[in-house]
């Protein structure tokens, strides 16, 4: 089970303000509800067939798996922190759905990276310490 980032940690409990409507999945770390598009925070998937940039180094594993995993994730109520935006225009932001933070459930099912660089605040190593470490 990932842990509940709403049950607090050392530095105290985590808000996840804004519901979320409308929501479906693009691929293992994205996620788009009605018109925002939804970047996870902290985490790289396996991209999809075509959609790794030349001269980048991609997350390994199986991109429809880490999709599916996402699918699953996203059950119940749906409720983002936002953290900006990416050079793409999407939101970077902490989700948390009826089975815990999106982020921690990737890891947790060891269909995503950690990037501490990717971590602003350090959101997700504090909501899942345990699986960012890995």
């Amino acid at each position: 089970m990932v842990p509940s980032p709403d049950e607090g940690d050392r530095k105290g409990p985590r808000i996840y303000g804004s519901r979320l409507k409308d929501c479906s999945v693009t691929d293992g770390d994205t996620i788009r509800c009605g018109d925002e598009r939804i970047r996870l925070l902290g985490i790289d998937a396996p991209e999809l067939p075509g959609h790794c940039r030349r001269g980048r180094t991609c997350a390994p594993g199986d991109p429809f798996a880490a999709t599916r995993s996402m699918e699953q994730a996203l059950s119940g109520e749906l409720r983002i922190e936002r953290f900006g935006k990416d050079a793409y225009g999407r939101t970077l932001g902490a989700v948390r759905s009826s089975r815990g933070d999106l982020s921690c459930y990737q890891l947790q099912n060891g269909q995503a990276l950690y990037r501490a660089d990717w971590d602003n605040k350090n959101h997700i190593a504090d909501a899942c310490p345990d699986f960012a470490a890995n």
